[in-house]
């Protein structure tokens, strides 16, 4: 099975400040939208959904191209992925689209990513915002970084598609400060297991 990508909408966000306090760097969150084309719409239960999983992995590689091209020059330290689903669909046709043959290439282009990756899915009209949760790329105990994106396609997903979104941010809330593990220790972490 192969999926016909209808439409892409990538959207770029640079948080400067929050709170009334300016941030040492700013924050890029970055959110691909791939609108395709379900080839399950309309077919009612479908037992095997093997070859959508298998169809995805090529979804990843063309969303990973887009989301680190958009981060720029930053390095992605959280992610989170989400789908809507077109009427004509079911909830669990965006999901396997997103398991971890999708994410996977997502992980090899942005250089890793231990933690699992936060979800939602939803069967949903036209123009319905879908909030896209995140956590660090590497650790989900990094409170800094549990966080999201609200994404919303005017026109999509239409019955016969499903929108599927990955979000990277360049790291967690601006003044963070409920305390827990830290991006840095997590990356002391790393350095000191690969050394």
């Amino acid at each position: 099975m192969q999926l016909n990508v209808r439409r892409t909408i990538v959207t770029v966000e640079d948080r400067n400040e929050a709170e009334g306090r300016k941030a040492a760097a700013p924050v890029r969150k970055v959110a691909v939208v791939a609108i395709v084309e379900n080839p399950l719409a309309g077919k009612g239960y479908v037992d095997d959904l093997k070859p959508l999983i298998a169809a995805s992995v090529d979804l990843g590689a063309f969303i990973a191209a887009r989301a680190v091209e958009a981060l720029g020059p930053h390095k992605a330290q959280s992610y989170g992925k989400a789908g809507i689903v077109g009427l004509a669909g079911y909830q669990e046709h965006a999901n396997a689209l997103l398991t971890t043959a999708f994410a996977n290439p997502i992980r090899d282009a942005i250089g890793g990513g231990d933690a699992w990756i936060s979800s939602m899915t939803k069967v949903a009209a036209p123009g319905t915002m879908i909030d896209v949760p995140m956590n660090h790329k590497d650790d989900v105990y990094v409170r800094s970084h549990y966080d999201g994106m609200s994404v919303v396609v005017p026109d999509g997903p239409q019955p016969d598609e499903v929108a599927i979104i990955f979000c990277l941010a360049s790291g967690g809330r601006l003044n963070a400060r409920v305390g827990g593990m830290t991006h840095d220790e997590v990356e002391a972490r790393k350095a000191k297991a690969s050394a």
